[in-house]
């Protein structure tokens, strides 16, 4: 299997070298109504530690990363009961007018959140913000794209179809978008598959996911509990991904949630 997906690789990128980004996670806010039970992030509102940047905050902090080389800045959060669109569109203007950098910012759930507290469409959600400064979408949220998983896990974020809409919708836009997968809790080997199926059929349709992206589920501090995927079940995993989705340009190796070691190995 991972002589095939190396060779998958190689055949896709032949130079002897593989790329990366300088970007920095920015989370804004770790105020959540969602409450998954695989997150050990969100707080509710009215917890001692919730919190809310501010853009000064947030600004400091893309500061610190373009000094160090980055050229991205990621930045999610929670599903925040109150903050308005306007406050989203604020933000993403007071960042382009001071930093040159490309923001990959806010998951489908948070779209679809937005779109929910303003009346407005994913569409007209996407295209303000868009008009805002925002650059492309990251796939976030999307965990196992299976609603029986999402029914156990996480019933008050968006559905599989309405993860797919929205970057469908992005897409449509021409934004570039990527695609996730978090595995190993409670999702079976066949819900994997149909997760990556459900994104290869897309990248068919629209051609518009620039990478995808799976880890593993992190068990510590989670309302969930449990075991951690090991290293050969992420190998194997990332594996099957490169072989199904051979219409999405790149498959990146998740080094922060395995470590050096088996990143290099997900290298190869």
């Amino acid at each position: 299997l991972g002589r095939a997906a190396d060779g998958a690789c190689r055949k896709r990128h032949p130079q002897p070298y593989r790329t990366y980004v300088v970007d920095r996670n920015i989370n804004y806010s770790n105020v959540c109504v969602s409450g998954c039970r695989f997150c050990a992030f969100w707080r509710d509102e009215r917890a001692a530690d919730a919190y809310v940047l501010e853009t000064e905050q947030v600004l400091a902090k893309i500061e610190e990363a373009v000094a160090l080389g980055a050229t991205q800045i990621l930045m999610q959060g929670g599903l925040h009961p109150s903050l308005p669109l306007e406050w989203y569109e604020r933000l993403c203007r007071e960042i382009k007018a001071q930093h040159q950098v490309h923001l990959h910012s806010f998951s489908p759930p948070e779209i679809v959140h937005l779109a929910e507290l303003s009346g407005l469409s994913i569409e007209e959600v996407l295209s303000r913000l868009r008009a805002a400064g925002l650059d492309s979408l990251p796939g976030g949220g999307g965990e196992i794209l299976c609603e029986r998983v999402r029914r156990e896990l996480s019933p008050r974020k968006c559905s599989a179809d309405e993860w797919f809409a929205v970057m469908r919708a992005a897409q449509g836009l021409g934004m570039p978008t990527t695609a996730t997968m978090m595995f190993g809790h409670i999702e079976t080997a066949g819900e994997r598959v149909e997760h990556l199926v459900r994104v290869r059929e897309l990248q068919d349709e629209t051609g518009g996911f620039t990478a995808f992206i799976p880890w593993t589920y992190q068990p510590l501090n989670t309302a969930l509990g449990g075991r951690a995927a090991g290293g050969h079940d992420y190998l194997r995993t990332l594996a099957i991904s490169r072989l199904v989705l051979d219409n999405v340009e790149n498959v990146q190796a998740s080094w922060v949630t395995q470590g050096a070691k088996i990143a290099q190995l997900a290298l190869r």
